[in-house]
């Protein structure tokens, strides 16, 4: 028994240290996009907001239907010496209102929408925390490849200077060339530097909307990926119109009102109150039937709306005026979600097809004409000014392609603000 025990000790001691070893392996592991956003979902204060503003209005629904509390009144009567004396007639009254059946109805439901209209902002709230979080992953990237295609130019530059100074050593090239090619290479460390404290910078505002102190950044996916619109344009905007949460608030926004010019009118119906009054006679003289100290009185009653045209009549054209203006946001916002889905998308498209071509294409060559150019000016057939060129040209070609990328991943996350979704799922 001792020998099981201490086996299953042995056995719980591996699997908590292999645990452990996982846990340790994953936080060394590089995040991805997805990973970072699913942080920057659960920690972000914004969205905690929105998710309690939620809750709170999940919980206004069930109060539209509570009834009114009844009201108790005490009331000590004809007391000959101060109002807690004994008296001659104590009366206990019970009185409850109640509104005209079926307006509780109508506020439920549009209790209910504000509920949605709730959920519907914490949706919103997330998709902008997702955007954030993504833009500020892509320039972390973007940065990050920028310093290595900076640090490759110093490489090239520091060739270059080996080369000016062989040619100058034999008197083949004037001194200017070995100067200009050192120049370029001091200001092209300096931009180092500035590439680096970028990326330190993107590190810094990516922890912000990750809720994470400053100086702890965490491991990151730094792989530049670019994936293609493949989705029509028309297909993207119906998708814009079915699920972008400020189109939806609007339509329920458009529902509350027309459900506010219902209440309106209804207010031309009266509300009740009832109650019930026990009357207990000290003084038994008092009592309206002899030797009948106590008896029980019933009340009902009603308001009158006699002064509808200044009240009701009122309150129904605000209704109704309510209900154009949210028609017109309505409109608004789905004309502007089509004309910002569609010059997203226009300029989305031509930033990668600008980026692919500089990848696939110029940058090719410009790496061809870089290494031509180097040999070329070795045996004296171009000058200095000519391999400057190309070199600038090399480095010109590679900052564009990240540019170009950058446009594109930056559009593409906003066209997924402008849609309400993800575009890849």
């Amino acid at each position: 028994m001792a020998t099981m025990k201490n086996g299953g000790a042995l056995m719980l001691a591996i699997a908590t240290i292999a645990f452990i070893a996982s846990l340790a392996r994953a936080a060394e592991s590089p995040l991805s996009e997805a990973q970072l956003v699913e942080i920057a979902v659960e920690t972000n204060p914004q969205v905690k907001s929105a998710r309690y503003r939620w809750d709170s209005a999940v919980h206004s629904i069930k109060q539209t239907i509570a009834p009114n509390d009844p009201i108790f009144t005490y009331t000590n009567s004809d007391s000959p010496k101060n109002p807690l004396g004994r008296a001659a007639v104590r009366q206990f009254n019970f009185t409850e209102t109640f509104q005209f059946p079926g307006k509780a109805l109508y506020q439920r439901d549009q209790a209910v929408r504000n509920a949605e209209i709730a959920h519907l902002a914490l949706v919103a709230t997330v998709r902008d925390v997702r955007a954030a979080t993504e833009t500020g992953y892509y320039q972390l990237v973007l940065d990050g490849a920028l310093a290595g295609v900076n640090d490759e130019n110093v490489r090239n530059l520091d060739q270059v200077v080996r080369v000016t100074e062989t040619a100058y050593s034999t008197s083949a090239v004037p001194q200017t060339d070995v100067i200009s090619s050192e120049f370029d290479l001091a200001a092209a460390r300096q931009l180092q530097r500035q590439y680096l404290t970028a990326v330190a910078n993107d590190e810094t505002a990516l922890n912000l909307q990750l809720y994470r102190p400053v100086g702890s950044p965490l491991p990151v996916d730094r792989t530049l990926k670019l994936e293609a619109l493949t989705a029509p344009l028309d297909a993207l905007t119906d998708r814009a119109y079915a699920v972008r949460q400020e189109i939806l608030e609007a339509a329920l926004a458009e529902r509350n009102a027309n459900t506010a010019i219902y209440l309106a009118k209804m207010e031309y119906l009266p509300d009740f109150t009832a109650g019930v009054q026990y009357d207990d006679y000290l003084v038994p003289s008092f009592a309206p039937i002899a030797n009948e100290p106590r008896d029980w009185v019933g009340s009902i009653g009603f308001n009158l709306p006699v002064f509808f045209w200044l009240k009701q009549d009122e309150d129904v054209a605000r209704a109704k005026a309510n209900l154009q203006a949210a028609r017109s946001d309505q409109a608004l916002i789905k004309i502007q979600t089509a004309a910002a889905v569609a010059t997203l998308f226009r300029s989305a498209q031509f930033a990668y097809q600008t980026a692919i071509l500089y990848r696939d294409s110029l940058i090719p060559l410009a790496r061809q004409n870089l290494r031509v150019a180097l040999t070329a000016y070795q045996s004296g057939k171009i000058d200095f000014v000519t391999l400057s060129g190309a070199l600038q040209r090399e480095y010109a070609a590679r900052v564009s392609y990240l540019q170009a990328a950058n446009q594109f991943l930056a559009g593409e996350v906003s066209l997924e603000q402008a849609i309400g979704a993800p575009l890849h799922q």
